[in-house]
């Protein structure tokens, strides 16, 4: 049966290929669409593998390091040859029922392809054959609420006639990702307009399309999952504990105490930022009297803020696993291994603290400032398509080499968010990295006060989260 569906899908497309010029007319609405939504997933200069790539138009967009492209139609893999004569495209013929490409890919794409095939699951299984564990897989497909408006436009010869296709709902693709060996990182929709109509189609698949209930009437769903397979770890994985201070002289010793040893060693960075008391001092005199299981050193922030703290320190960071601890110890240096073999085992990429699960002691958050994290919270779940229960604990994990892939994803945006917290969770979400929660024990300051102004700073927040809107999600 599997042959017989294949054989009459290549003959349609084999007949799109020598016949039909919508892709040509629609160029600067629906397939254009496409193109922009991947290119906002897609950095250029990666390898990607695209499955069903048609005239190769979309792989083309992507400007890709290596693109290879593979459809069931050999007369559409010649017009994409023939179209897309680049070193850096490849376009081949092939069934992904029947073929495997035994190749590490960044990412795979399957552009409103999975609504032809006669066995998902089975495709769903081969893809790992050329995934590795940081590849992310994009799935397109159509929104079953579409189906009857688009007979009609066939009918009415606005779009060309369609084979027998699934209607998959959102649920059922998660269902069959998840059964197929496949983890989902985010899920969404896109375009209520499929066509080109100044100011409409921006307001209505910019803004409209991403609200609650409107959302469910986007026409393309959209998935992007990581494939389950456990990281080859070699060896313990180092790692750079980064301690941004101020006004934190009497924490300082007991930091140096509380912070475990991770991995195949544990270095650990005071970062002074403009203290008022002698913060500067005591670590001066800590670090030196130190002779504990870490390495330790000390530097004083060029700038002001907390991000230029936390960057000053992860730029001289010699470990492979990168952590922010605030010297204030809320959140407690014991809870920094839960982190850490979360990171380290590839169970989650960017590794989140979360203060709003287990109760916490008397003082340790005032109550404006808890009713604040669960809105910023629940704000920025929504922006970056993933649940964060807590936006603003200080401890954060990831890998080193992540944190650079997130700097560079977020160079374009320039010098916009002076507590760290954003510019990583942001440039998580652009990467698609998987972002979880660990649950920590939240305990009252033991010295000191909060270096945060619950009205001044929560302007601030409100202003991060507007830019995210903008920047990630209305775009």
């Amino acid at each position: 049966m599997a042959s017989i569906y294949a054989s009459d899908l290549q003959g349609h497309f084999d007949w799109v290929a020598e016949n039909d010029e919508t892709p040509r007319r629609v160029q600067s609405g629906f397939h254009a669409q496409m193109a922009d939504f991947h290119r906002q997933h897609i950095p250029e200069g990666q390898k990607v593998l695209e499955w069903g790539c048609g005239p190769g138009d979309l792989l083309k967009a992507l400007n890709p390091s290596r693109g290879v492209g593979i459809d069931l139609s050999p007369r559409m893999v010649r017009r994409a040859r023939e179209a897309h004569p680049e070193e850096t495209l490849e376009f081949r013929h092939g069934d992904i029922l029947r073929s495997e490409v035994a190749e590490g890919f960044d990412h795979i794409v399957l552009n409103y392809l999975i609504g032809y095939l006669p066995d998902i699951q089975q495709a769903l299984e081969k893809l790992k054959a050329s995934s590795y564990p940081r590849t992310r897989l994009h799935i397109t497909s159509l929104n079953t609420l579409w189906r009857y408006p688009l007979k009609w436009a066939e009918r009415l010869g606005f779009v060309v006639r369609q084979p027998q296709s699934n209607w998959l709902s959102m649920q059922d693709l998660i269902n069959l990702l998840e059964i197929s060996g496949w983890e989902v990182i985010r899920t969404g929709t896109e375009q209520i307009v499929p066509f080109k109509i100044p100011l409409v189609t921006t307001v209505l698949n910019r803004f409209l399309v991403k609200l609650p209930f409107f959302r469910h009437f986007g026409m393309t769903l959209h998935l992007v999952a990581r494939p389950r397979i456990p990281p080859r770890i070699d060896h313990s994985p180092s790692c750079t504990v980064v301690v941004p201070a101020r006004n934190e002289s009497g924490n300082i010793l007991a930091a140096l105490q509380r912070i475990p040893r991770m991995g195949v060693g544990t270095e650990v960075i005071f970062v002074e930022g403009n203290s008022t008391d002698d913060t500067w001092e005591v670590i001066e005199r800590e670090v030196a009297a130190y002779d504990g299981p870490h390495s330790v050193r000390a530097i004083r922030q060029p700038g002001i803020g907390k991000w230029d703290a936390v960057f000053a320190g992860f730029e001289i960071a010699t470990g492979d696993v990168l952590v922010i601890q605030d010297a204030d110890l809320t959140a407690p240096p014991e809870d920094l291994p839960k982190f850490y073999d979360a990171v380290a085992s590839g169970t989650t990429e960017f590794a989140n603290g979360s203060r709003l699960v287990y109760p916490m002691e008397s003082e340790a958050m005032r109550f404006l400032n808890l009713l604040g994290n669960k809105g910023f919270a629940m704000a920025l779940s929504y922006v970056l398509g993933q649940n964060v229960k807590d936006s603003l604990c200080g401890t954060k994990m990831f890998l080193k080499k992540d944190y650079h892939r997130i700097l560079e994803r977020m160079r374009v945006f320039g010098d916009f968010d002076p507590f760290g917290d954003f510019n990583l969770l942001f440039g998580a979400s652009l990467l698609d990295l998987k972002i979880r929660d660990i649950p920590v024990k939240y305990r009252d300051r033991t010295y000191g006060d909060t270096n945060i102004s619950r009205f001044s700073h929560g302007w601030m927040l409100i202003k991060m989260v507007w830019f995210g809107l903008w920047k990630l999600k209305w775009v």
